[in-house]
C-alpha cells in the first residue's frame, strides 16, 4: 500500500513537474519574443530614417546633375549655333568664289578663243605677205634668207676675220704660253727614256736538225707543246728559226722561254716539255711579279693590292703601237705628276691614275668589253679610290671629264705616246694613213691639194681662193679636223693647215 503511494506521489511530482517547466519555458520564451520584436521594431525605424536621409541626399544630388547637365546643354546648343552659323557662312564663301572661278574660265575660254582667232589671222596676214613678197622678188623664202646671209657675210666678213684672229692673237697665245710652259718642264725634267721593245715571236735555233726534235715522232712533241704552253708552233722554210703564234703575248713568252731551255738542254720528249713549261710558267710569274712591284716604286705609287701588282706586271709583255705599255705607264706617271704638281692638282691620283690608265690592256683578250671598261672593273673590284678611277677613265674620251687629274692623265697619254720615236708602225699601215688623211681633204669642195706631211702628224690643204673664202677655209679646216677624229684612228694629234693664197701678179713695161 505504501509503495503504491509512493509510485503515485512520484508519479504526480514529475507531472508537476513537468508542467511547471513547461510553463516556465513558455514564461522565458515569451519574454525573449518582446524583446525581439522591440528589438525589430527599433531596427525598422532606424532603417527608415537611414533610407529617407538617402532618398534625401540622393534627390539633392539628381537635382545638382540635372542642373549641371542643362548648363552643358545650353552650352553645346550655344557651340552648336555657332558652328553652324560658321559653315553657312563658308559655305556662302565657297559658292561665291565657284562662281568668281567659273565667270573666269569663261573669261578665259573668250580670251583663248580670241588669241587663237588673232594667231590665225596673222598666220593668213603672214602667209599671204610672203606670197607677195615672193610673187614680187620672184625669190623663194629659202632663196632669199640664202641671200641675205650671203650679203651679210660678204658685207661683214672683213670684220668677223679680224675679230677671230685679234681672239686668236689674244687667247690663244696666252693659253699656248703656258701650256707649253707646263708640258716643256713636264718632258725636260722627265729621265724616263722610251723602250721600242717587241716581245719577239721568233726563237733562233742552232742547226735544222732541231726542227725534228721539236716535231718528234709522228709530231707527238709538237703536239705535246702546243698543248701544254697553248700556242701555235710554225715550223716552215724559214733558216735558223721557229716561229711562235698566239693572242696572248704572257702564253707567247712562257713558250719562248720553254723552248729555248728544251734546245740548251737538247732532250725533248713530251715528259720533259711539261716539266720545263712549268718551270717557264713559274719564271715568267716571278717576272711579271717583280716588274709590277719595280713600276709601282718608280712611279711613286703605294698601297696597291698584291693581285693588282701582279696585273700591272703583265703589261711588260705587252707592247701598243710597238711601244712597251708598261714603259708607257711608268713614264705617264712621272709626266703626269710633274704637270700636277705645276697646276696645284692630287699628284697622287694622277700618278696612280697615269700607272693603272691601261690595267685593262693586260687581261682584254680574256674579258668582254674595251681595256678602259674592263680597268674599271678591276679597279672596283680590287677597292681603288675612286678619284684614281675617274682619273683614269676618260684617257680615251670614253668617259668625261670629271676631275682635273682626267685630263692630265689623257694630255700624259697624248704626250707619251706621240712623243718623236716613241711608237712605230709598218709602212703598209703608214702609208694607208696618209692616203686617207689626204682623201678626207680631197673630198672638200674647193681644194686643189693636200699633202700629209710629218709621218701623218700634219696635213696641209691648198684650197683655190676663187672658191673658198677666208671664212670658209677656216670653217673647212674644223670639218677635215672632225672627220679625221670620227673616221680614223691614230696616236697623238693631228694639225691640220688650210692654206689660202691669192696672188695678182702685174708686170710694170
Amino acid at each position: 500500500m505504501s509503495l503504491k503511494v509512493i509510485l503515485v506521489l512520484l508519479i504526480l511530482s514529475g507531472l508537476i513537474g513537468i508542467v511547471v517547466g513547461y510553463f516556465l519555458r513558455w514564461l522565458v520564451a515569451l519574454g525573449k519574443r518582446g524583446s525581439m520584436e522591440l528589438e525589430i521594431k527599433q531596427k525598422m525605424l532606424e532603417a527608415r530614417e537611414e533610407a529617407k536621409q538617402i532618398t534625401q541626399e540622393a534627390e539633392a544630388k539628381a537635382v545638382s546633375i540635372v542642373e549641371s547637365l542643362k548648363v552643358e546643354l545650353k552650352e553645346k546648343e550655344s557651340d552648336l549655333k555657332r558652328n553652324e552659323d560658321r559653315l553657312i557662312k563658308k559655305d556662302e564663301t565657297i559658292e561665291k568664289r565657284r562662281s568668281d572661278v567659273e565667270k573666269e574660265a569663261e573669261d578665259l575660254k573668250k580670251k583663248i578663243e580670241e588669241v587663237r582667232t588673232i594667231k590665225e589671222n596673222t598666220e593668213a596676214l603672214n602667209k599671204k605677205r610672203k606670197e607677195e613678197l615672193e610673187r614680187v622678188s620672184s625669190l623663194s623664202e629659202d632663196d632669199a634668207k640664202k641671200e641675205l646671209m650671203s650679203l651679210v657675210e660678204k658685207d661683214s666678213e672683213e670684220d668677223i676675220m679680224v675679230r677671230l684672229q685679234k681672239l686668236e692673237v689674244e687667247g690663244k697665245e696666252r693659253l699656248d704660253r703656258k701650256a707649253k710652259d707646263i708640258l716643256t718642264s713636264s718632258i725636260h725634267r722627265l729621265g724616263n727614256s722610251v723602250i721600242d721593245d717587241i716581245m719577239s715571236t721568233s726563237v733562233a735555233i742552232p742547226s735544222e736538225e732541231i726542227k725534228g726534235k721539236i716535231i718528234g715522232k709522228e709530231g707527238r712533241n709538237i703536239k705535246a707543246f702546243e698543248r701544254a704552253t697553248g700556242v701555235d708552233v710554225i715550223i716552215d722554210d724559214t733558216p735558223g728559226a721557229i716561229t711562235l703564234s698566239s693572242y696572248d703575248p704572257i702564253r707567247r713568252q712562257i713558250a719562248r722561254v720553254a723552248l729555248e731551255n728544251l734546245i740548251i738542254d737538247g732532250r725533248i720528249q713530251p715528259a720533259k716539255i711539261e716539266d720545263v713549261v712549268q718551270k717557264a710558267k713559274d719564271e715568267i710569274n716571278k717576272i711579271v711579279k717583280e716588274k709590277g712591284e719595280q713600276a709601282c716604286y718608280e712611279s711613286g705609287v703605294h698601297g696597291l693590292d698584291p693581285r693588282l701588282i701582279q696585273i700591272v706586271g703583265r703589261l711588260h709583255f705587252r707592247t701598243s703601237y710597238g711601244q712597251n705599255v708598261l714603259f708607257h705607264s711608268i713614264e705617264m706617271a712621272h709626266i703626269s705628276a710633274i704637270m700636277a704638281e705645276e697646276l696645284g692638282a692630287n699628284v697622287a691620283v694622277a700618278r696612280a691614275g697615269a700607272l693603272l690608265h691601261d690595267i685593262g690592256k693586260a687581261v682584254d683578250h680574256e674579258v668582254q668589253g674595251t681595256h678602259v671598261e674592263i680597268g674599271r672593273r678591276i679597279l672596283q673590284k680590287f677597292g681603288v679610290d675612286e678619284e684614281v678611277i675617274k682619273a683614269m677613265q676618260a684617257h680615251h674620251e670614253e668617259y668625261p671629264y670629271e676631275t682635273p687629274e682626267s685630263i692630265i692623265v689623257q694630255v700624259a697619254d697624248a704626250i707619251s705616246g706621240g712623243r718623236p720615236g716613241a711608237r712605230r708602225d709598218s709602212v703598209e699601215n703608214y702609208i694607208k694613213r696618209l692616203e686617207d688623211l689626204e682623201a678626207i681633204a680631197n673630198n672638200h669642195k674647193g681644194v686643189d691639194k693636200s699633202y700629209a706631211i710629218q709621218a701623218g702628224r700634219e696635213i696641209r690643204v691648198f684650197v683655190n681662193p676663187t672658191e673658198v673664202t677666208d671664212v670658209e677655209a677656216k670653217k673647212m679646216a674644223r670639218d677635215i679636223a672632225l672627220q679625221i677624229e670620227s673616221e680614223l684612228k691614230y696616236p697623238g694629234e693631228i694639225k691640220v693647215n688650210v692654206i689660202r693664197e691669192n696672188r695678182v701678179i702685174e708686170f710694170a713695161r
